[in-house]
């Protein structure tokens, strides 16, 4: 399984992006900027997380980061690094697609050339 994140310009503290699973659309997220993990591909599990105490997706072997996970936040602030989703039903929805899953992680930065 593919899962792309598609980042948009950075808008102050904030950066939008799409998640696409396989090439289609999902979900939008957004991202804190700053903080924001590198553009770069990575793998990701579904695991238990130890402080939201529910399973969440994680993405793996992030350089000099731990515990970079999907889960709900609707506002930059919301998050420490993780990707945000917009509900608690999206992520419930994310992780039942992906549980059980081989998952690849491609980010991919804002590039104007593609839009």
């Amino acid at each position: 399984m593919l899962l792309r994140l598609q980042r948009q310009a950075p808008d102050g503290a904030a950066i939008h992006g799409k998640l696409f699973i396989d090439g289609t659309y999902f979900c939008d997220t957004l991202e804190r900027t700053g903080v924001q993990i590198p553009a770069l591909w990575y793998t990701v599990a579904v695991t238990m997380s130890p402080r939201f105490k529910r399973l969440l997706p994680v993405v793996e072997r992030v350089p000099n980061r731990t515990g970079i996970r999907f889960h709900v936040g609707t506002k930059p602030q919301h998050s420490a690094g993780c990707i945000l989703v917009p509900s608690r039903a999206i992520e419930d929805a994310l992780v039942k697609r992906l549980r059980g899953e081989t998952i690849y992680f491609e980010v991919c930065d804002f590039r104007p050339d593609f839009g």
